[in-house]
């Protein structure tokens, strides 16, 4: 089995890129574990050095200039490296930029970098650089379509060596806001929020200063500032940031109303703040920030986001998943807030747009994109084998009601409204008959038994079948103006699939 070596920062280092790989190659080895090792060459400095597992193969300390030629001759004569792939951010390697450029023009294994910012109107030297960057690797990949043109139109780079892969999200299965609530001990409260390493760049002023007019028709909102102060800043300036926002929050009398959460949360608790939070906040001041992972978990959480014009937000926050106020500007955001406090159905569907938006940029997903990509520029001959998830068939017995299952669903809720069909009755049949043979799961049976009701409630007197059945259990109009040929048939499958497994699941 070849390797891929990703250079990047790695946990236990807490920063976004750290967070961005792990979650990647995490998703990569449940994917192709049986085609590709992910190993790491972290990227440390005089500051930040750390004890890893093994999944770091190499340590890079950017604060040492001979470390670049070290390294790149390791990784050179290591046979078992089929691909680099590099996580960039300027500031990973701004000690030595010389050094680092010398260093991937020194690699002889193929390399794709991926660009987590993409900076526009360069500076010569800058323009020369990252042309010279991109030319000693064989792909690049960029997580916006505007870093892709960008890329394009100002380092003149050509459009075959790009990629976009966005920036990937996590399959969240929901979980009742209210119930959170009372968990975090937060019940009666409306939750802004917003997550990061905390910086001065983040502008959480713009939120503190927008929170009185906000408060004013909205007495009940506390404001969720969640994370800890960014390691670097803490190296070199302390808390000052933070204690310079709990003097404002102070001058304006917000004590009631805001609340620091200074911790790095684990995924699962960050997910659970994320879900009980009403409206999510991206307040960046930087425009030339290409991409934030922040709002983009926050989507896969079902929050409405009101977010600065970052590229990212730009086309992420369209199809009414968002609103986009301008940088620094505390009256559009007090006035994007209390727009949205006061519609619920329009944040519920703000949320919804945002998690089916979502749902294709999974990580499962990213790492096949990725996947593929490495497969292809490595020259590889032999096929992806792809692992597939274990089945969970919980959500189709949740979607279940004593008549048969639920049509439709908002996110992981059953929507009862839409009623019931013949047709997913018919697939719910297949797919519970099936788990049940695979893992003799004795609660399948009773849900088989009511599909198989159900398909005979929709046969017809004459031999013929109907498919729409509202939630009440009766026939509706659809009936008559829908052909339902596709649906007759899938009913005849799973009966036929059904008798084939003999009377097992009917047994008492």
């Amino acid at each position: 089995m070849k390797e891929i070596l990703f250079i990047t920062t790695y946990p236990p280092r807490e920063c976004g890129i750290a967070t961005f790989s792990v979650d990647l190659i995490q998703a990569i080895h449940q994917k192709f574990d049986r085609n590709y090792a992910v190993k790491v060459c972290t990227i440390e400095s005089a500051v930040e050095q750390h004890t890893y597992t093994d999944t770091v193969k190499y340590k890079l300390n950017s604060s040492v200039a001979e470390e670049f030629t070290t390294i790149a001759e390791k990784i050179n004569r290591d046979a078992d490296i089929e691909l680099v792939c590099i996580q960039h951010e300027f500031r990973l390697f701004s000690e030595h930029p010389g050094q680092f450029l010398q260093f991937v023009q020194s690699l002889t294994k193929p390399v794709v970098i991926v660009f987590h910012t993409v900076l526009p109107y360069p500076i010569d030297a800058l323009h020369d650089y990252l042309q010279q960057l991109v030319k000693a690797c064989q792909a690049v990949v960029v997580m916006t379509r505007t870093s892709s043109v960008i890329l394009q139109e100002e380092y003149q780079v050509e459009a075959g060596k790009i990629t976009v892969i966005p920036h990937g999200t996590h399959l969240v299965s929901q979980k009742n806001k209210r119930v959170l609530k009372e968990k975090y001990g937060f019940t009666g409260k409306r939750i802004l929020s917003t997550f990061g390493l905390l910086s001065p760049g983040k502008s959480i002023e713009t939120t503190l200063e927008a929170l009185p007019a906000i408060i004013k028709k909205n007495p009940s909102v506390l404001f969720l500032i969640i994370g800890k102060t960014h390691p670097t800043i803490i190296k070199n300036e302390g808390e000052a940031y933070r204690n310079k926002l709990k003097e404002k929050i102070t001058e304006l009398q917000l004590t009631d109303h805001v609340r620091f959460v200074n911790f790095y949360l684990d995924l699962p608790v960050l997910l659970e703040y994320l879900q009980m939070t009403d409206i999510y906040l991206f307040t960046s001041s930087d425009p030339n920030q290409a991409v934030s992972s922040t709002f983009v978990y926050a989507l896969s959480c079902g929050c409405p986001i009101v977010a600065t014009p970052i590229p990212h937000a730009l086309e992420v926050l369209q199809d009414k998943t968002g609103i986009i106020f301008d940088f620094l500007d505390s009256g559009q955001l007090a006035t994007a807030v209390n727009r949205l406090l006061a519609n619920e159905k329009l944040r519920a569907q703000m949320g919804m747009a945002g998690m089916q938006k979502t749902a294709s940029t999974a990580w499962e997903n990213a790492a096949i994109a990725y996947t593929r990509l490495f497969h292809n520029i490595a020259g590889a001959t032999e096929m992806l084998t792809y692992s597939l998830p274990a089945v969970n068939a919980e959500h189709i017995k949740r979607m279940s009601r004593q008549l048969g299952i639920i049509q439709f669903a908002k996110g992981n809720r059953p929507d009862i409204d839409t009623g019931y069909t013949l047709d997913d009755n018919a697939r719910a049949l297949i797919a519970l008959c099936r788990v049940y043979v695979d893992r003799k799961d004795p609660t399948c049976g009773k849900y088989i038994k009511r599909y198989l009701e159900f398909i005979r409630y929709c046969i017809q007197p004459d031999g013929s079948l109907k498919n729409y059945v509202d939630k009440s259990g009766t026939f509706t109009p659809q009936n008559e103006e829908v052909l339902l040929e596709d649906s007759n048939w899938r009913a005849v499958w799973a009966l036929g699939y059904f008798i084939c497994q003999g009377d097992r699941f009917l047994s008492p």
